[in-house]
């Protein structure tokens, strides 16, 4: 008998921040078997740091705040209700006093983060 639920929950009250190089995040359901996906909840530092994944798409959506996102030669103004897929490959960096849902696809792995 399987005794595994079909939902999982994510109390974000108990995770801890953690750097990133956006800045701070907090991150939910990184460690699923089948990594589907996670679920972060990201605040913006000054000292964001370009990036790129090879493997990962990314889903911003701004929950407050206002800023930039620089991707690969161009710029998208973010603002709230604004949500932006970053594919594979593309270079980008979030500028601002921003604060953003990311959901990586498949879930965030820390060796698919990429720097030139």
């Amino acid at each position: 008998m399987n005794d595994e639920k079909n939902y999982k929950v994510a109390d974000f009250s108990t995770i801890p921040r953690e750097a990133c190089p956006c800045g701070l995040t907090q991150r939910a359901f990184v460690q699923e078997p089948d990594g589907t996906a996670s679920f972060h909840i990201v605040k913006i530092c000054k000292s964001s740091r370009t990036h790129y994944h090879k493997k990962m798409t990314e889903i911003y959506y701004v929950l407050k705040g206002e800023g930039i996102l620089e991707l690969d030669d161009e710029q998208v103004d973010l603002k709230p209700g604004i949500s932006v897929m970053i594919k594979p490959g593309c270079r980008h960096r979030a500028v601002g006093d921003l604060t953003l849902i990311n959901v990586p696809v498949p879930a965030f792995d820390l060796e698919d983060e990429w720097f030139d």
